[in-house]
């Protein structure tokens, strides 16, 4: 079954879209799902509610997680390394 994924980017005025160099198929053990918790208040509920969601219609082969040690601040390059390596694809939510 072949499922349509629409990414919004919340940027004005939104970027050409390019053409993924290397697409990522979904194995049939499912996708591996990247979360990246911005450490705002709420983020962790929102991120939560959108890991069941996609679980509720994807096949989900394995979770990572990981949370920046404040929102002021980027994701060092070890843990977008490991987003990178771990993960078909990744969310990153901010709450209040």
């Amino acid at each position: 079954m072949s499922r349509r994924v629409v990414l919004v980017v919340p940027e004005a005025p939104a970027p050409d879209v390019i053409a993924a160099v290397n697409e990522r198929g979904i194995g049939k053990s499912g996708i591996r799902l990247g979360i990246l918790d911005n450490a705002k208040s709420n983020a962790d509920y929102l991120l939560s509610f959108i890991v069941e969601g996609v679980k509720a219609v994807l096949p989900v082969a394995s979770v990572v997680s990981f949370k920046k040690p404040n929102a002021s601040v980027p994701a060092s390059s070890q843990v977008l390394d490991r987003l990178a390596q771990e993960a078909d694809c990744v969310v990153s939510a901010m709450g209040d």
